[in-house]
């Protein structure tokens, strides 16, 4: 199960470790749009391309705290640290300017609000000014299982506009069992690392063994290291938890941007409080009536369209660094089939791990999300065709948040807990072996290690009694729906196949390469986004940007 978080997120680590891991240091400067115009290639000049910096418009918010909605804020203005947003219970208190912290406790099982509790960790950043302060913006960057304070802390500043960031507060927040919100454990690093390395597209029985055992390990250890959260980690409870945020925050209705599996989050919260909706974004929409096997064929097909087109595009251009004279997808398999046989070294970065077929495919994966970061995964796969896997290993790293000391957030451990706590799957190993060889066909490079990937929830200890649920949303505000035609992660149909489930949905469409679309990308996006949750400017029915 390849995750679905925001792509600039998932930019921003990619970029910092293979920084830290490569020695290479990243350009100033602000890209340019992350889908060129069809005459240009996303490859820039002939010499090696550097690192894509991440767009900031150099807005840092000056209010320690909130004011009531309605409230002017001039520019440098300023408030006492203890004060509140109307009726907020939150004791938001500072932890390293311009970001405030706060905790809202949820009950661990909603139909036992007795029997347990647990603190869901909260970033808040607060708006710049001028003008009127709207209130507080949500956002849950996806994963599932990414920290939505990690997000907002290291990415805030960038993917929301500052016109947005003038007149709302920002909260983030780690959803239960995510990150500082009682984290799901799991496995230690070595053994995270052990699991990574193992081949996901297995040729021979024992690398097909070796991957069912790696799945009943991870399970047992999230059994025994979290077996008494793990009944209450799905989507239904998440959305439950943002009401009581909503409640918290004094809000009486709510303000959001869900990215990639935050708009499932978001479609949950509004089903189930349509008239708690002020106004909603879901960005890189998942269609939640998929089954789960069919939601893994979508995914690996998605992201074997987002590789041919990476290698169509390096295949158009010399200054791309995996140019093999106009022939990348040969190399590619060539390539491939090496890494398979034996392993490559990290040499530049001296990591004493190797860098196998599994290492390998995420690195892909991961640079897929964001068409600005294609230079670097040419760069990585050329240094591979050298015999050095090290910007591969960086670019794998990033995706699986595993850090120098190998130490890995819990993110693969939320995501799995969450996926299964949702999903009605099938337990018998043998369906998923059906299910590789009818994907390989499909999906090549991704589709068996797609279908295997789904056995970690076959093997998962606590199963849901009810299948997928149309999310209508009867009675809610208009509720903008975006996708985007190149998304390997989300596919653009589920967008459209969401926008049409929802009551009131309206589709958005940006025409491009990458994962999400709101934060630099479009102009377009980010214009028709900010006017709907400023103004409450619905953009018109079939609006597409570019």
């Amino acid at each position: 199960m390849l995750r679905v978080g925001h792509s600039r997120r998932i930019l921003v680590a990619l970029v910092a470790v293979v920084v830290a891991g490569c020695g290479a240091t990243p350009p100033t400067g602000s890209p340019g749009p992350t889908t060129p115009p069809a005459t240009l290639s996303p490859f820039g000049p002939a010499t090696t391309p550097g690192l894509p910096a991440l767009p900031s418009e150099g807005r840092v918010p000056s209010a320690a705290g909130s004011f009531a909605p309605g409230t002017s804020v001039a520019p440098g203005a300023s408030v006492a640290p203890s004060a509140v947003g109307a009726g907020s219970a939150i004791a938001w208190t500072g932890c390293g300017a311009p970001f405030e912290c706060g905790t809202v406790r949820v009950p661990i099982d909603y139909s036992h609000p007795s029997s347990g509790s647990i603190d869901l960790a909260l970033i808040r950043l607060p708006a710049t000014g001028p003008g009127l302060w709207l209130g507080d913006l949500l956002t849950d960057p996806g994963g599932p299982g990414d920290s939505g304070v990690a997000f907002v802390r290291d990415a805030g500043q960038a993917v929301f506009s500052a016109r947005l960031r003038a007149q709302f507060d920002v909260i983030g927040f780690d959803p239960r069992g995510v990150g500082a919100s009682d984290p799901i454990e799991c496995v230690d690093g070595a053994t995270m690392d052990r699991l990574i390395a193992l081949d996901p597209n297995p040729d021979t029985p024992a690398q097909r063994q070796a991957i069912i055992d790696g799945a009943r390990t991870f399970d047992a250890g999230c059994e025994a290291h979290s077996g008494a959260l793990l009944p209450f980690m799905s989507t239904l409870e998440a959305a439950r938890d943002m009401d009581r945020i909503r409640a918290a925050l004094g809000d009486p209705t709510l303000t959001y941007l869900g990215f990639s599996y935050g708009t499932f989050l978001g479609s949950t919260y509004a089903n189930l409080y349509p008239t708690r909706v002020r106004a909603f974004v879901l960005d890189g929409a998942v269609d939640p009536t998929l089954s789960f096997t069919d939601s893994l064929a979508a995914q690996a097909e998605s992201f074997e369209g987002a590789l041919s087109r990476f290698l169509a595009a390096c295949a158009r251009s010399p200054n791309c660094a995996f140019f093999n004279g106009g022939q990348p997808q040969v190399a590619f398999a060539t390539l491939m089939a090496s890494i398979d046989q034996v392993p490559l070294p990290a040499i530049r970065s001296g990591d004493p791990r190797p860098v196998g077929p599994g290492e390998t495919l995420t690195a892909v994966a991961a640079a897929l999300y964001d068409e600005s970061s294609w230079p670097i995964l040419a760069d990585g796969l050329a240094a591979a065709q050298g015999g050095d896997g090290s910007i591969l290993l960086a670019l794998a790293d990033g995706y699986d948040q595993r850090a120098p000391d190998g130490t890995f957030t819990n993110i693969a451990a939320a995501n799995t807990a969450v996926t299964c706590a949702d999903s009605v799957v099938p337990t018998s190993v043998a369906t998923y072996e059906r299910l590789a060889q009818a994907l390989e066909a499909r999906a090549p490079w991704f589709g068996a290690s797609e279908a295997y990937s789904g056995l970690q929830c076959a093997f998962w200890p606590f199963h849901p009694s009810h299948g997928p649920v149309l999310p209508r949303a009867q009675g809610a505000p208009p509720i903008v729906v975006i996708g985007t035609t190149g998304d390997p992660a989300t596919p653009y149909a589920w967008a459209v196949k969401l926008a049409a489930d929802l009551a009131s949905g309206v589709l958005l469409t940006r025409t491009g390469e990458g994962h999400t679309a709101y934060g630099g990308k479009s102009a377009c996006i980010d214009a028709a986004v900010d006017a709907y949750l400023i103004s409450l400017s619905v953009p018109s029915t079939g609006t597409v940007c570019s």
